[in-house]
């Protein structure tokens, strides 16, 4: 109980810190350490973590609310996941995930307007299905909070597939190579991203303690800040949020040098 309360007080200073600085308008999180968490926890399967880590994301969206922070971009699986991981766990991580989204998104009282970043044609039915109804039931949201959600995500290849879209454009439209080579402007291939309308992330957290981007956002996080936290997902706490947006505050932001 007194910890709780030191964590309570110390929380609030915090809070109090943040507010008075520059706040990131999108955030992106790398949601990692589930099994490892799990693991210390000594659950009887490693891949349960996933569970919890699904279900703290809801807690995450809630801080981001409470001090306006309205684009938020989740990492949740990557390609390489889908492709590298044992078929069993792969299976429980992506029915937790459908589990999540049909229930907390799947509505039309969502704070939060879903976005999908990925390639839907390689999740199973059932998962795309979940995901293309919460971005529909959310479609209309107003309060100005955006989620985007990546899964079945890589960033080398979400720039492969977003210039394949502008060839393809250009081509329709009758322009030679050599014209689109003259003319050809990082506009051109912003507007084909996954994120295309969206804003870049100001600051990309990542948890696990790993230093490293893990093929996310790469195009859109050129500018980002970066913040790394040893806690695992599940057990990433207020505290160590408001840390991370406390160090952003304090960093004197360079684009391009």
């Amino acid at each position: 109980m007194h910890t709780d309360l030191l964590h309570s007080l110390y929380a609030r200073r915090l809070r109090r810190q943040v507010l008075a600085g520059p706040l990131p308008r999108h955030v992106g999180l790398i949601a990692d350490g589930n099994r490892r968490w799990a693991r210390q926890m000594g659950l009887a399967h490693p891949s349960m973590g996933h569970k919890y880590g699904a279900e703290h994301i809801m807690h995450v969206l809630s801080w981001c609310e409470g001090l306006g922070i309205s684009h938020v971009t989740v990492f949740l699986c990557s390609t390489e996941n889908l492709q590298r991981r044992g078929d069993e766990e792969v299976a429980l991580l992506l029915q937790v995930l459908e589990e999540m989204v049909s229930e907390q998104f799947d509505r039309p009282d969502s704070h939060w307007q879903v976005h999908v970043a990925g390639m839907l044609d390689l999740l199973p039915d059932t998962t795309a299905r979940a995901l293309k109804s919460a971005v529909e039931a959310t479609r209309t949201c107003t309060t100005g909070f955006h989620l985007t959600l990546a899964i079945g995500y890589g960033g080398r290849q979400e720039v492969v597939e977003a210039m394949r879209e502008l060839l393809y454009e250009r081509a329709e439209a009758g322009q030679t190579m050599q014209e689109l080579a003259a003319t050809l402007t990082a506009d051109d291939i912003t507007r084909h991203l996954y994120t295309a309308g969206q804003p870049n992330p100001d600051l990309v957290i990542r948890t696990s303690g790993e230093h490293r981007m893990s093929n996310f956002l790469l195009w859109q996080s050129a500018y980002s800040e970066l913040y790394f936290c040893e806690a695992y997902w599940p057990a990433f706490r207020e505290i160590d949020f408001l840390r991370a947006l406390r160090s952003f505050a304090a960093r004197q932001r360079r684009y391009g040098g």
